[in-house]
């Protein structure tokens, strides 16, 4: 048996192999290839499916994004919110806890942020109003954070179905709030917060959009130096490499995977202040829109660089606000977008293993030995 298993090894034309070492020029231009592979088989498609014209197709896709200065900033915006989210789960992700739970630590935050503009508005002044939601948004994130790490370091609880089902418990405590504070009663929904006064809206700068962007490529830098150059970055990655070797070089392992869930949980409450004090000023059960577990891919493409993760965010950005336009532009049903994104999506992500291994040519040599 084990003499026919060793014959058909040496049967197979070719293998698989880890590469050990890939200039960053030559992994880029797989990407590239790959992004050029995936518009080829997009453009087949929509021509079989469709009938459409390609170009036309394409053409669309850059005009829902930047076709008017208005597209753009709203692009750039949604650009914002998805980094910053990503941003929060990398720290967690490159110590190797599976967060999945960004959507509700961002949902959590946004519901902190609500209950200060509603309860305090005609409490307090407007700038104690901000403060206190900044504290309460990141305070609400940051315990959303803290109880599936506390578990996971005490007794070694499933971080990823821990953090899932905490979005769920998210989910139903804004569900329920909504009910109370809906108006009118009846209408299900909270509606616009403090319209008339807008007390607990955030300022602006500049423009509606701008403090988004602002804030989140300040907070791209700070995440990008607190990974690569300071000891508790430095930590995250020991511990993701081998918990044991961490501990044997005395790192505390238990606080630190605390430490590095309370700051995820903690950026997470921050957009969700972004989201409902800065954007929206109302809260929904759907105000995340996903983009939590979005995060994840932009995190994982990324490879947890902060820097690559602006482009990663951007591509998914561009692909989502793209597709929305080919949808209403076309008359096509939104099923068709979403299958040219998962096109795209599929190749570069595909692309990311020929980046790590190579396939090997069996020599002939070898398969007459």
């Amino acid at each position: 048996m084990w003499e026919e298993a060793v014959q058909m090894n040496k049967q197979k034309r070719f293998y698989i192999s880890k590469r050990t070492d890939l200039p960053r020029y030559q992994a880029w231009a797989i990407r590239g290839a790959a992004i050029l592979l995936a518009l080829i088989v997009c453009a087949i498609v929509t021509m079989l499916m469709t009938g459409e014209n390609p170009i036309s197709i394409y053409t669309t896709i850059f005009y829902g994004a930047f076709g008017t200065a208005r597209r753009t900033w709203v692009t750039a915006q949604d650009l914002a919110i998805l980094l910053g989210i990503a941003l929060a789960v990398t720290p967690a992700f490159k110590m190797h806890f599976w967060n999945i739970g960004a959507e509700g630590q961002v949902l959590i935050g946004g519901l902190a942020t609500t209950a200060c503009m509603i309860c305090l508005s005609d409490k307090l002044p407007n700038a104690l109003v901000i403060l206190c939601m900044v504290i309460a948004s990141i305070a609400a994130g940051a315990l959303w954070g803290f109880l599936p790490a506390f578990f996971k370091a005490k007794w070694n609880t499933n971080e990823t179905l821990f953090t899932l089902m905490m979005n769920y418990i998210a989910t139903q405590l804004a569900a329920y709030y909504i009910i109370v504070w809906e108006v009118p009663k009846g209408a299900g929904k909270i509606g616009i917060i403090n319209q008339s006064t807008e007390i607990g809206w955030l300022p602006k700068i500049g423009n509606q959009y701008l403090l988004s962007i602002v804030l989140v490529a300040i907070l791209t830098g700070v995440i990008y130096i607190y990974l690569n150059y300071s000891k508790h970055g430095y930590e995250i990655a020991v511990v993701g490499e081998s918990q044991r070797t961490a501990s044997y070089a005395g790192i505390k392992v238990d606080r630190v995977i605390i430490r590095t869930m309370v700051l995820s949980g903690a950026i997470c409450g921050l957009i969700g202040l972004l989201l409902v004090g800065g954007i929206n000023h109302t809260l929904t059960t759907t105000i995340v829109g996903g983009q939590g577990f979005t995060a994840v891919m932009v995190s994982w493409m990324a490879k947890f660089n902060p820097i690559i993760m602006v482009f990663t965010s951007l591509l998914l950005v561009f692909l989502s606000r793209g597709a929305s336009e080919i949808s209403s532009t076309f008359s096509l049903n939104h099923s068709f977008a979403d299958i040219l994104t998962g096109i795209i999506l599929f190749f570069i992500i595909g692309s990311e293993f020929f980046i790590t291994y190579k396939i090997n040519l069996r020599k002939s040599a070898e398969k007459e030995a």
